[in-house]
């Protein structure tokens, strides 16, 4: 009986940490402490029951958390830094990384702007895309031009 209590007492606490961060983050150890609970109460030996709990939990996590992670995720916003890859600046100090310098004004920010090749220098005035983010670094490429074939 004391088995059964610890089981339910486990998945409580994981179903209440579930649902306080709703973040997919204990569901899985909480479908195996059902199974547990279960094997307790049918009188299965400790190790049974140690053993359910271990395969359910990470069968569930195993096959189910990309599913569940694809189907909640879907329509997830990108925020704050990593919105601002793929974004267009304009380039208000020369960005040359050999001599560490280079500004771009984003979204109407000053941030400290870097090339994504030593050798390349880009001329203050020219327009840039934001390819990467290293600390507090924007890691810019130039606009890509297209031409219009005639």
């Amino acid at each position: 009986m004391a088995e059964v209590v610890s089981w339910l007492v486990l998945l409580i606490v994981l179903v209440a940490v579930e649902l306080a961060t709703m973040g997919l983050t204990t569901i899985w150890f909480a479908a195996g402490a059902l199974v547990a609970t279960i094997a307790a109460a049918c009188n299965a030996p400790l190790f049974i029951q140690i053993t359910l709990f271990l395969a359910v939990s990470v069968l569930m996590l195993v096959f189910t958390r990309p599913v569940a992670m694809r189907y909640f995720n879907h329509d997830r916003t990108r925020t704050n830094v990593e919105s601002l890859i793929g974004q267009k600046g304009i380039v208000t100090g020369r960005i040359d990384n050999l001599k560490g310098s280079g500004q771009v004004t984003l979204n109407g920010m000053e941030w400290t702007a870097r090339a994504m090749t030593d050798s390349c220098v880009i001329p203050e005035g020219s327009v840039v895309v934001v390819k990467a983010i290293r600390g507090v670094k924007l890691i810019v490429g130039p606009e890509e031009v297209q031409e219009i074939n005639s």
